[in-house]
């Protein structure tokens, strides 16, 4: 089992997904140790860091990659287990933007109203007792919160050379920022060009399903996933795999396109599994399923359809993949 260390150097930092020539070629099998820059660069350390100044579009949510995997053509399957991830720094950021958010105006829901204000939080990490710290600033109240580490961006080069914005969510994956992407989850992300091109990033120390006001307390991570290579069945759109749950992830607008995305990628997913028939599955999701926001902020938004395995029999999907992985996780040292 070969392992792969490498942190990127600023810059090799991708901004899209495809264009960009791969960092690496890696086999089957590999482990990969890496190192994620936060959405914003690095460049919000304190709460007078505001986006206006210390961002520049388009180089946000920079990502750590490409991978080139050996053998991975198109219509193949990625599975990505997510082995640990780490905060790497001592502090997370959140920020207000104004015209970008769930709740407030944009330029594309055009109202009279002014912009919501800029504004920075920090999040004081505590390793020891796994928080992250919210305080406040407008009244003396500060909240230890969990922390629930994840990453909101993980996907493959699209197809037919498109190139997109590492902002984007879609079939290739992308900016899903869903919380189901953790540690101890499988991913899989089907192959649309030679060597599959997988990149990710966006690491969040934790958020709230929606990602409300469009920033998680975002933070630079350390990353050990194995990957392997599943020859056919990619998938139409990102499924994720956990001991628990079966999940699709759809990404579209409106929202409740999204949702539909993610509930029929859960009908065929279903139907593979257990050879049903269309409305079969369908009459088994509409009575097992739960449907968690993943984000309702990004140029598409994001929904989730799960399903308990514990509500199903027995299945193996992609031929027990995720099981596997899990075995090969337990043997690497952290």
């Amino acid at each position: 089992m070969e392992v792969i260390e490498f942190r990127p150097e600023r810059a090799q930092y991708a901004f899209t997904f495809g264009g960009v020539a791969p960092v690496r070629k890696i086999q089957p099998g590999t482990v990969l140790r890496l190192w994620t820059e936060d959405a914003f660069c690095g460049n919000i350390r304190q709460p007078t860091d505001l986006p206006s100044s210390a961002l520049t579009m388009p180089f946000v949510n920079p990502q750590t990659g490409p991978f080139h995997v050996a053998g991975a053509e198109p219509g193949d399957t990625l599975a990505l287990h997510f082995v640990d991830l780490t905060p790497a720094r001592s502090f997370g950021a959140s920020c207000t933007i104004p015209l970008f958010g769930g709740l407030t105006g944009t330029d594309r829901t055009a109202t009279l109203q002014d912009p919501l204000p800029e504004r920075t939080w920090i999040y004081e990490v505590d390793t020891e007792r796994q928080t992250v710290a919210f305080e406040a600033q407008a009244s003396d109240l500060r909240v230890e919160l969990p922390m629930d580490p994840m990453l909101g961006t993980v996907g493959v080069a699209p197809a037919a050379g498109e190139v997109r914005s590492s902002l984007v969510p879609d079939t290739f994956g992308g900016n899903m920022d869903t919380p189901e992407m953790r540690a101890g989850a499988t991913c899989y992300l089907a192959v649309n060009v030679d060597g599959g091109l997988f990149s990710l990033g966006d690491g969040h120390y934790r958020q709230g399903e929606g990602e409300a006001c469009g920033t998680a307390v975002e933070g630079a991570m350390d990353v050990t996933l194995v990957v392997e290579l599943i020859k056919g069945g990619g998938p139409a759109w990102p499924r994720l795999e956990t001991d628990e749950h079966l999940i699709v992830v759809g990404s579209s607008r409106p929202l409740e396109d999204a949702w539909r995305v993610s509930q029929v990628g859960m009908v065929t997913w279903l139907m593979d599994l257990y050879g049903l028939d269309k409305m079969d599955a369908y009459q088994l999701l509409s009575q097992t399923s739960q449907s968690p926001l993943a984000n309702v902020v990004d140029v598409n938004y994001s929904a989730v359809t799960k399903v308990p395995k514990a509500l199903l029999p027995a299945a193996a999907a992609y031929g027990g993949a995720h099981r596997q992985l899990r075995e090969t996780a337990a043997t690497i040292s952290q």
